[in-house]
């Protein structure tokens, strides 16, 4: 039972890994084929289902400047681009940020029209509110996506994989944790692959990372007479 639990741990371990790896871009992906996908149907009258809440949204939100044909089409043309941006990974800044502006749009009639969006038998919300609310949910992954790819933000393990955490028990000295800090240097991709193989927790990783950049700038900081002086094998002179 206990190697029967150990594999088992195994097989979870390395499906969450995976999910750390690559989770987040699957949630971008999907986010963007949607904006994307619900963007083109604005381009066409008649065909979007939210074509009509979208107007009303849009002319209370510009005091009636707008007209219904142009609105769809801003709207529709944001959407694409949103959309565009998360499925090639480009010009994910601005993308970002012109989400949360189009999010905050899409939730805007729960303010601005809750009348027509809870019409229904004693205050149930209609197809409309219906459509709305489950918004949430793209709010919700926005939000994930943003968190995990803004300023180089990524999912990180806390804790090695089970079979590897015996490999950690040893002390490593700090040639070594520089070794592994400089080896992923530039690649966020190769540091999951790296504390995998280790057996090292990834907060553990950024945590030596930040020490190394620390040290290696207060370091920088001093004339260079005064650092001590190093021989080829790495050493200090003494």
């Amino acid at each position: 039972m206990t190697r029967l639990h150990e594999r088992l741990l195994h097989v979870e371990d390395v499906i969450h890994f995976r999910l750390i790896v690559h989770s987040v871009a699957v949630l971008r992906i999907a986010l963007g084929a949607v904006f994307l996908a619900f963007g083109v149907l604005k381009y066409f009258p008649g065909v979007s289902p939210a074509e009509d809440l979208v107007d009303a949204t849009t002319q209370l939100l510009t005091f009636g400047l707008i007209g219904q044909e142009a609105s769809l089409v801003a709207v529709a043309t944001l959407e694409c681009f949103v959309g565009a941006c998360l499925l090639t990974g480009r010009f994910m800044r601005v993308a970002l940020w012109l989400m949360a502006l189009q999010l905050m749009g899409i939730m805007a009639p729960l303010v601005l029209l809750p009348g027509r969006l809870f019409a229904g038998p004693s205050g149930a919300p209609t197809l409309e509110g219906q459509y709305v609310l489950k918004d949430v949910i793209l709010v919700g992954a926005g939000m994930v996506v943003a968190a995990g790819t803004f300023r180089g933000g990524r999912l990180v393990r806390s804790d090695p994989s089970p079979p590897s955490r015996a490999r950690t028990q040893a002390s490593r000295d700090g040639a070594s944790k520089l070794g592994l800090v400089i080896e992923a240097a530039g690649d966020q991709r190769r540091i999951g692959e790296l504390c995998e193989r280790h057996g090292i927790s990834e907060s553990e990783f950024h945590d030596w990372r930040v020490i190394a950049r620390e040290g290696a700038a207060r370091s920088l900081e001093q004339p260079v007479s005064s650092r001590p002086a190093v021989s080829e094998r790495g050493g200090e002179q003494r």
